[in-house]
């Protein structure tokens, strides 16, 4: 595979301002101490503050980066400053990079006895693989490929401490009541705390387990139902814990084998829950009724589109509960039923991702263009295109889904301005980048349309200034100076900051500093009404911030040439706010 091309735009706009700027300047200090590629993966070490280099991986297509990852503990806004040098490095110094041989061209090299020296080696250091050869080697067909088969799931043989679980519970909810008591209590620790629990019935679920799970789910369900009472009367919100106990019993059941007489005993339980708590079993009691025996379910699964599930009444957690089935059908590998029953339930997103999953790709691109409503199914789908490398049609899917409305639309568009670019195609990349632009305006995605406008960016600029202009006041504002004052809009800054009265504002501040030339005027009065607000309120601790605007106030004086009008001013104040001795002791820097 030829080296893709990484823009400095794409890495831009995949970092914050900060992560690019410390990265850029890791990358200027020569801090990347190893580069390499490996087929379709870039590896660096960038020497950072810990005494080992912090280790970078980057995959990429041939549409650009795919995934960017880093050893070092940074989760928050974009790509690391690590990641930022190394690309920037591999960007800039392409001869730094030292070519590698793929993980298949090395085991080509080796012969049959030499494999299974390095396996050996390999198992010793790391038994655990083992289990994982032993999969892989007993889903191999005859024809010497991998079965589309599913592993199958743990499955536990001792019995669990369903004590230290009510335990658990229960101080969860004592905690919780004492806190409630007190008034200091806001109910999200509280809800949080017991949600957890519940989720840990919930993987044993997901693990085959349905018995453990019911046990465990019975165990918490029980302690708070005999707690209920109390903790309502308290305040305590319900919804949540409702919401997630509903579903954790309903994958329970549907995980389980469960003859008649535990059928009726759970009903019994979910019933007098019902009754003893404000909680809703709604969905869990329709589950335990249905199980996967139920007539109409039954036709769906093996593909009659004539047959419903909900002939008369279509319930709210109808969704809800068809993807836990999914779910269960997919850990299964029951692909077949999982697609009928999708496409009976009209779960679009499920239906289309699980065809290109599976491989059927023509059918879900045909499919795509019926079934394909949201920008979300049209992102999901595309993405998994790209996965399985159907560049080509994850870009169709993208093009087509540009059109769709969706929360994710900005993310969506975004994702296929990086791919159409890899591409070549600057003509659906730049339109994806406006998209995502117009969608949730910033500076780095201004860069990034800019570069790709080429010729025609006076035209586009003009377009995307006036998105700007037309946002509220209040929305993007560090993104709207960042552009105006590049583009030396002085007015438009000014606007952009109109309803900032933060008695410290980083941003008014940038924007008076470039304002001073100009508008001199506004800079004094604007400056000038925050620092006497602060000093009339008697804010000593925020009469530094107050010295800063005065600070602004002096410059624009100073820009009329009305020196002696400063003075005077100052003066004033002086005058006025002797007693002041901290202020006085600040007013010092103004002379």
């Amino acid at each position: 595979m030829l080296m893709p091309k990484i823009y400095e735009a794409i890495i831009r706009h995949n970092s914050n301002s900060s992560s690019y700027s410390r990265g850029e300047d890791y990358y200027h200090r020569g801090a990347i101490a190893d580069l390499k590629r490996r087929g379709n993966l870039i590896l660096a070490a960038v020497e950072g503050s810990e005494a080992t280099p912090y280790q970078v991986n980057v995959t990429f297509d041939a549409g650009g980066i795919t995934s960017a990852c880093c050893s070092c503990p940074y989760d928050y806004d974009g790509w690391c400053k690590h990641i930022v040098a190394a690309l920037l490095a591999y960007s800039h110094e392409p001869e730094r990079i030292e070519e590698r041989p793929t993980l298949e061209e090395l085991l080509n090299r080796l012969n049959h006895s030499q494999t299974q020296q390095l396996l050996q080696e390999l198992a010793n250091k790391k038994p655990e693989i083992i289990d994982e050869i032993d999969y892989f080697v007993n889903s191999i067909n005859s024809m010497g490929t991998p079965k589309a088969a599913t592993k199958q799931p743990y499955s536990r043989r001792s019995e669990i401490d369903l004590g230290a679980f009510r335990s658990q519970v229960k101080r969860i909810l004592r905690d919780g009541l004492a806190e409630l008591e007190s008034g200091s209590e806001e109910n999200g620790s509280f809800t949080e705390e017991l949600i957890d629990v519940i989720e840990k019935a919930v993987e044993f679920a997901e693990n085959g387990d349905g018995n453990n799970a019911i046990a465990i789910l019975e165990t918490i369900t029980t302690a708070y139902a005999q707690e209920a009472d109390e903790l309502e009367d308290y305040g305590a919100e319900s919804y949540e814990i409702s919401e997630s106990l509903d579903k954790a019993w309903s994958e329970a059941i549907l995980s389980t084998e469960l003859d008649e007489g535990e059928i009726v005993d759970l009903q019994v339980m979910l019933e007098s829950w019902h009754d003893q708590t404000s909680f809703n079993f709604g969905m869990s009691l329709t589950a335990l009724v249905q199980g996967w025996d139920e007539e109409s379910l039954q036709q769906v699964l093996k593909g009659d589109h004539q047959a419903k599930i909900w002939p008369d009444h279509r319930p709210e957690f109808a969704n809800n509960l068809t993807s836990i089935r999914l779910q269960i059908l997919e850990r299964e590998g029951r692909y077949k039923e999982y697609l009928h029953l999708a496409a009976a339930e009209e779960m679009k997103l499920e239906y289309l991702t699980q065809l290109a999953a599976l491989g059927r790709v023509e059918e879900a691109m045909s499919a795509a263009k019926i079934h394909m409503d949201t920008a979300e199914t049209a992102f999901a789908l595309a993405k998994i295109l790209r996965e399985d490398g159907y560049l080509s049609e994850a870009l169709e899917i993208a093009q087509s889904g540009l059109n769709l409305s969706g929360r994710c639309l900005c993310e969506f568009a975004s994702w296929t301005g990086d791919l159409a670019q890899g591409l070549g195609d600057t003509s659906t990349a730049l339109r994806a980048s406006i998209i995502a632009f117009n969608t949730d305006p910033s500076f780095s995605g201004y860069n990034k349309v800019q570069e790709l406008a080429g010729e025609t960016w006076l035209t586009v600029k003009l377009d995307l200034l006036q998105v700007l202009r037309n946002l509220p006041r209040w929305h993007a504002e560090e993104e709207k100076v960042n552009i105006f004052l590049h583009e030396e809009l002085i007015d438009d800054a000014i606007a952009a900051v109109k309803s900032n009265t933060y008695y410290a504002s980083e941003i008014v501040y940038r924007v008076m500093d470039a304002a001073i030339p100009s508008h001199p005027d506004w800079v004094i009065e604007q400056a000038k009404l925050r620092a006497e607000l602060i000093i009339d309120q008697k804010k000593a601790d925020r009469y530094d911030s107050a010295i800063k605007w005065l600070e602004r106030v002096k410059a624009g004086y100073l820009q009329l040439g009305q020196e002696s009008e400063w003075s005077a001013y100052r003066s004033q104040l002086e005058a006025v706010h002797r007693p002041k001795r901290k202020l006085m002791e600040l007013f010092k820097q103004l002379k």
